[in-house]
């Protein structure tokens, strides 16, 4: 045998590399070997990478700058399934990172990520996959992009999952998308409830957690909470409710149940089963101040349904409701508030809190905390509406006091609820009183410079509420309120345009008042309100008609008409026509005026020139503070004061007399003037120092224009000739008890007073107009008293006529014609008619002569017709 040789071994292919072990501490190494076309480096390096960044935040930022998330995105898709699932394992590590998320969202992963979600894929793979959608889904951008993908179906198939991170990824993510109202129509469209519900049995209180978080959002919608119903969910809510240890839960399961009671049918089915019982004492009892705010906003959620109100009420809902308001908590007592605001729909209720409710109520009003006080008020507001014993309860708890104070808050809301208990309280005379004496017009300025329209309107509401007299108006005037008020009336809110022509209807209650707010210009932004059909309403026509009526002189001046309404006060003059939005000057400052060529102003005014006017010459004008003496106005104030003392109600009753009769014996007959001008002749054959002792008692002293201070209190001209007229008509046409036989007596003595009957053929020599001129020259100023007119043409008796009507109380009106015409119309019944078949007819209008055939009436038929002929 030969020797045996030992065979040699075969050298290595060329072409292959030797196998190598790296070893690498460098994470920059690592994030290379991602883009190697070998698996089984991948997989190592995507197993590297992954516990690199389990260590930290730092550690994924790091990841982010090395360029790691591109290349592994593209594993995402990767053929071998280590891969694929160790690069999902890095995405749900990495999603938590803000930068990260935000360059997914660039590089547009999602629909790889959602692929992960597959049914054959493994466990492990759900789990991280689900975990980087529940970290993106935190924001909009990436929930829509989930959406859009459709990654709403696998999550919720998930729920089922037999792994409790899978699940608990899932329903995360879940809760997230269904903050966006699509995404909660979808899924009820994919009927995720009962996956849901199923969660609530689970081990990890978590998942519990998150379940009642996701149902206590989707069952805003009622096809979801019709849904809970059918699939047994109230039964589940409530076993949590009544198991202690699960305590932890309580808060998030009475949000789902506070959505679940808005439902009718549910409230009813929780109401049979004995759970509403349960609700109610488990907020009662209940030391958790959370689960006692939770309760409260259940209930309120659910009151505001009619039928839901009726059920509680049954259940005597408001002794638990009652007791809240006690919390330590402020939450749980602005919650409890808000409960009472929407129980107090239900009359019941209203009644049941009358006592018990409204004065703890009150005590929150003085609380520190602004969301209290606000609540507390709304609580009120609702309760006091159309209510007056809730409103006498809140007064007698002391309440006026802590509701003014609340009209100074920060919030618009506490403010509008305060101003609107206050209104309530208002509606009743001695509550409003009570409210007025704390000072409420000061209060109410703040709420009327507000930019928010509903403090707005309820502030104006308030005022149209307090200012019912002069007092109260007098002190919104003097606390600046007129001109915010005013201001208000160009919103364009409805609402608050409404209520502050409301407001200003019942500050133009007297003409003080009326003529401030012309002033203002409340006048003119009513008039051009008042001709737009969207904005005017039927308090904007109420409001101008209101401030015309109680402003005359500026009534006759614009319209050329007062109606037998229109009572003629001291303080009205005529200053002639004027044209729509032009400014009337104020009495005042025509006074100053020197005379000059101008249609002389005719001034109505019975009035002594004195700061206090005598009690009998007081009438509902009695506070205008309009005045200005000539030089003779003492010695008319003299001869007025000696010869009468009068009271303007004479129109309803005989006239109060001086003890001692009129020192010149003057005869009260009609006709007979020379008793005036003797009492006229004995107050300027005064002493001298009489005169000037009057003269010291009177504190607008009588001053030529220019002379004295004009800023000093002043009064305007007193007119003894006028009121020596009121009394002699007084005297002598009031006792007659015909109408049509008063009307032709006064107007006879006013043509008397005027210069007589005058012809028509000779109307043009009767020179009135010079005379008119003396006076004013000699008075030094336009302003001239009507009395003081001795020969007057049409618009001079006319005006008279309807002064000394209005004293006397005949019905007649004042009307403007053209070229200086003016008459007086009254109405009559027809005599001949009053026992016709079918009641009383109509009353006619007549024409009142005054110049041609004093005391005659002229039928009107066919108006201009007739007042042709006739003028």
């Amino acid at each position: 045998m030969g020797k045996k040789i030992k065979k040699e071994a075969e050298p290595p292919p060329k072409d292959v590399f030797d196998p190598l072990t790296i070893e690498s501490k460098k994470a920059a190494t690592v994030v290379l070997m991602l883009n190697s076309p070998e698996e089984e480096i991948l997989a190592k390096a995507c197993e590297a990478i992954y516990r690199f960044a389990l260590k930290g935040e730092e550690n994924k930022a790091t990841l982010l700058e090395l360029g790691a998330v591109e290349p592994l995105t593209k594993l995402l898709t990767h053929e071998d399934k280590i891969v694929r699932r160790n690069a999902t394992m890095i995405f749900g590590i990495l999603a938590s990172n803000n930068d990260v998320k935000k360059l997914l969202r660039e590089l547009d992963v999602m629909h790889s990520v959602i692929a992960q979600l597959a049914p054959e894929e493994e466990v492990v793979i759900h789990e991280f996959a689900s975990l980087c959608l529940a970290n993106m889904s935190a924001e909009y951008t990436s929930k829509v992009q989930i959406f859009e993908h459709g990654g709403l179906e696998p999550l919720i198939r998930l729920l089922s999952s037999p792994d409790p991170d899978v699940k608990k990824n899932s329903i995360e993510c879940i809760y997230n998308l269904v903050q966006d109202f699509q995404c909660r129509a979808t899924l009820h469209e994919l009927n995720a409830i009962p996956p849901i519900l199923d969660l609530l049995k689970s081990e990890y209180p978590i998942i519990q957690l998150l379940a009642l978080k996701t149902l206590g959002v989707v069952t805003y919608d009622k096809e979801s909470r019709t849904m809970l119903r059918e699939n047994q969910g109230v039964d589940q809510l409530i076993k949590i409710l009544e198991t202690k240890e699960w305590n932890d839960l309580h808060v998030e399961t009475l949000s789902v149940v506070a959505n679940c009671l808005e439902d009718m049918d549910t409230m009813v089915l929780i109401q049979q089963t004995g759970g509403l019982k349960k609700l109610l004492s488990f907020a009662e009892n209940s030391t958790i101040p959370d689960i006692q705010k939770n309760a409260a906003k259940a209930i309120s959620k659910a009151a505001s349904d009619s039928e839901n109100r009726k059920l509680f009420h049954e259940q005597e809902v408001e002794k638990c409701l009652v007791a809240l308001l006690g919390s330590e908590s402020d939450g749980t007592k602005i919650a409890a508030s808000q409960a009472i605001s929407a129980m107090s729909e239900n009359a019941g209720s209203k009644e049941f809190f009358n006592n018990q409710g409204i004065p703890q109520l009150i005590q929150l009003l003085k609380s520190d905390n602004e969301e209290v006080r606000e609540a507390a008020a709304l609580a009120l507001a609702n309760l006091t509406t159309c209510n007056p014993a809730n409103a006498n309860a809140a007064a007698e708890a002391d309440g006026i006091e802590p509701l003014i104070n609340i009209l100074s808050s920060k919030r618009d809301g506490a403010v509008a609820n305060a101003a609107t208990v206050l209104t309530n309280m208002a509606m009743q005379e001695p509550l409003r009183v009570n409210i007025q004496s704390h000072d409420i017009m000061h209060a109410l300025i703040g709420p009327l410079h507000s930019a928010n329209t509903v403090v707005q309107s309820k502030a104006a509401l308030t005022v149209a509420a307090t200012a019912c007299d002069a007092e109260a108006r007098t002190e919104l005037r003097n606390a600046g309120g007129l001109e915010p008020l005013v201001e208000l009336l160009r919103s364009k809110n409805d609402e608050v345009r409404k209520n502050a022509s409301w407001a200003v209807m019942v500050c133009a209650n007297e003409e003080l008042m009326a003529v401030e707010l012309c002033k203002l210009g409340a006048l003119d932004i009513l008039e051009e309100i008042n001709l737009s059909v969207s904005r005017k309403n039927k308090f904007s026509e109420a409001a101008h008609n209101k401030l015309l009526n109680n402003h005359l002189s500026l009534k006759y001046s614009q319209t050329g008409y007062l109606s037998s309404s229109n009572i003629i006060s001291d303080g009205f003059y005529d200053y002639g026509r004027i044209n729509p939005g032009t400014k009337l000057p104020p009495l005042k400052d025509l006074a100053f005026q020197e005379p000059s060529d101008l249609r002389a102003i005719l001034l109505v005014n019975s009035k002594s020139s004195e700061v206090s006017p005598p009690a009998s010459m007081e009438d509902k004008s009695s506070d205008v503070g309009y005045g200005r003496s000539i030089s003779s106005s003492s010695s008319l104030r003299r001869a007025s004061k000696e010869k009468t003392n009068y009271h303007f109600s004479a129109a309803f009753g005989s006239p109060t007399e001086e003890k001692s009769e009129p020192a010149s014996g003057r005869n009260t007959a009609l006709g007979k003037g020379t008793a005036k001008e003797k009492a006229s002749r004995k107050g300027r054959g005064k002493k001298e120092e009489e005169k000037v002792k009057e003269e010291e008692e009177v504190l607008a002293v009588p001053k030529l224009p220019g002379e004295g201070n004009y800023d000093k209190e002043w009064y305007p001209p007193a007119d003894s000739d006028f009121c020596v007229y009121v009394y002699e008509v007084t005297k002598s046409i009031l006792p007659i008890t015909n109408i049509k036989e008063q009307i032709e007596v006064l107007a006879k003595y006013v043509a008397e007073k005027m210069g007589g009957k005058i012809p028509k053929e000779k109307l043009h020599d009767f020179g009135w107009e010079l005379h008119i001129s003396e006076l004013k020259y000699q008075l030094k100023s336009n302003v001239v008293p009507i009395g003081q007119i001795k020969k007057g043409t049409f618009y001079h008796r006319a005006l008279l006529f309807k002064a000394l009507a209005d004293k006397i109380g005949i019905g007649c009106s004042l009307v403007r014609g053209e070229y200086g015409r003016a008459w007086n119309e009254v109405k009559l019944m027809n005599e001949s008619r009053k026992g016709a078949i079918g009641g009383l007819p109509p009353p006619e209008v007549y024409i009142v002569d005054l110049m041609f055939h004093p005391g005659g009436l002229m039928k009107l038929r066919s108006r201009d017709a007739d007042l042709y002929r006739f003028l």
